[in-house]
């Protein structure tokens, strides 16, 4: 990790804080934990299923 500039560890520590100020966000409406892993599976499905699409094409 010496090839890491001072805007990478700036970058890294915003997505961080956007993550944190996400999931803060997310948990404000109360939505349960089978939700939120079927709906994380759904959308985990549809990329994979996009990206499956895509690799065929090429």
């Amino acid at each position: 990790m010496s090839n890491f500039s001072e805007a990478h560890w700036v970058s890294i520590i915003a997505m961080l804080g956007w993550l944190v100020l996400m999931a803060g966000a997310y948990r404000s409406h109360q939505i349960d934990t089978s939700k939120t892993i079927r709906m994380a599976l759904i959308w985990a499905s549809i990329f994979a299923a996009v990206v499956f699409v895509f690799s065929l094409i090429d």
